[in-house]
C-alpha cells in the first residue's frame, strides 16, 4: 500500500489501543491523501491553520496544545504531523509537537512521505523521538527509493507497535513493492544510494540559484523557505499583476502557466493561486493548495528529489523561462 493507506493502518492500530478516542489534531497541509486517510480511518480531523513566519508556513504549536486541552487528551487519537512537504510549507515543529504528545500522553504519527532522502527530515524525526514521543512515521517507497508507485515504509521506535500495525492488515499483501525496493537497492549498493542522496542535496542549492536568476529576470523572487530542504517556491506576483492588467484576464488564468509547463513535459511543478476552495468530507479548505487561508502571493513550486540530475535542472529552468515569456506575451496581446 502507498503512504495514505499505510497511515490508515496506523490510525486503525491506534484505535484498537484507544477505542474511545476519535479526534486527530492535524496541522494543515494541502494534500488530499493526508486528509482523506484520517476520514477513511473513521476519525474526525481537527485542522490547525499554519503560522506565517517570513515566507514560511509553519506549525502553530500553541493552538495544537489548546486543542489538546479543549478536546481532552483521552479523546485525541493522535497528533498527525508532517516532516516533508511542498514549499512554502516547511516541516512541522516535530520536536515541540513530540514534547506536547509526551506531556499529554497522546500518540504522535508523522507523515514523512518524502523525508528519507533528506537528512534534515530524518534528524527532525530522531530528535523528536529523543525529546518527546513519536509512535510511527510513514514514508513513500517511490519518492525515496526510485521505484514504481504503490509502497510505503511504516517505521517507529517501538517494535511492538509496528508489529501491531503489520498485523492490522487484512488478508494477503502484494510482495511487489518490497521486491522493487530490494532489487533497486541491490543494484545501487550502499555507496550508490548515498551518492544519490549527496547529489540531491547539492542539486537543491543549484536549483535554487537557477530559479533565483529566472525570477529576477521576470521581476519575481525565490521565496525564503530554508527549513524546507526538498521543495522550493518562486513568487508569481509581478507576472500575475501583468496578466490581470489585461481586461480579458482573471486571477484563475495563472494556472494556465502550470498547464503550459505540463504540455512542455514539465510535470513536477505546481502553480498555486488564491481563491480556490476544496471540500473534502465535510471540511472546506479556503485557498486550497497554499496550505493557508491567506498566503500573501501566488507562486510556483519545484522540488529537488532523489535521482535528479544537473542536465534535468538546466532543461527545466530553460523551459520555465521560455514558458513564462510566452505566457506574458499571450496576455500582452489581450490588452
Amino acid at each position: 500500500m502507498a503512504t495514505g493507506m499505510s497511515l490508515v493502518l496506523v490510525f486503525l492500530s491506534l484505535k484498537s489501543i484507544r477505542p474511545a478516542s476519535k479526534y486527530i489534531i492535524w496541522p494543515r497541509i494541502d494534500q488530499k491523501s493526508c486528509f482523506k486517510c484520517m476520514l477513511t480511518a473513521g476519525c474526525e480531523p481537527v485542522v490547525v491553520e499554519n503560522l506565517l513566519e517570513g515566507d514560511e508556513l509553519t506549525t502553530d504549536v500553541a493552538t495544537v496544545e489548546t486543542k489538546l486541552v479543549e478536546l481532552g487528551p483521552e479523546n485525541v487519537l493522535c497528533v498527525h504531523s508532517t516532516a516533508s512537504c511542498f514549499a512554502p510549507r516547511v516541516p512541522d515543529k516535530l520536536v515541540e509537537l513530540a514534547a506536547l504528545c509526551k506531556r499529554y500522553d497522546v500518540p504522535h504519527v508523522v507523515n514523512n512521505a518524502y523525508g528519507l532522502q533528506s537528512t534534515k527530515c530524518v534528524h527532525l524525526v530522531e530528535e523528536a523521538n529523543r525529546v518527546g514521543r513519536v509512535d510511527a512515521f510513514v514514508q513513500s517507497t517511490d519518492k525515496n527509493f526510485l521505484v514504481p508507485v504503490g509502497g510505503a515504509v511504516v517505521a517507529g521506535f517501538d517494535r511492538g507497535f509496528i508489529d501491531l500495525v503489520a498485523k492490522t492488515y487484512p488478508g494477503r499483501a502484494s510482495a511487489t513493492p518490497s521486491i522493487d525496493v530490494f532489487i533497486t537497492l541491490l543494484s545501487m549498493g550502499v555507496e550508490g544510494y548515498k551518492k544519490l542522496l549527496a547529489d540531491r542535496k547539492e542539486l537543491l542549492k543549484y536549483l535554487g540559484e537557477c530559479l533565483s536568476r529566472v525570477g529576477e529576470k521576470h521581476g519575481e523572487r525565490l521565496l525564503s523557505t530554508r527549513k524546507n530542504q526538498i521543495s522550493l517556491a518562486l513568487s508569481l506576483s509581478t507576472i500575475q499583476d501583468e496578466a490581470l492588467a489585461s481586461s480579458a484576464s482573471s486571477e484563475s488564468d495563472m494556472t494556465q502557466l502550470g498547464s503550459m509547463l505540463f504540455t512542455r513535459f514539465v510535470s513536477g511543478t505546481r502553480v498555486v493561486t488564491s481563491g480556490k476552495s476544496n471540500t473534502i468530507g465535510s471540511h472546506t479548505f479556503k485557498n486550497w493548495g497554499s496550505h493557508s487561508d491567506n498566503y500573501p502571493c501566488s507562486y510556483l513550486t519545484a522540488a529537488a528529489a532523489i535521482g535528479l540530475t544537473k542536465p534535468e535542472v538546466d532543461s527545466f529552468v530553460k523551459r520555465l523561462d521560455k514558458t513564462i515569456e510566452r505566457f506574458k506575451r499571450r496576455h500582452e496581446q489581450r490588452v
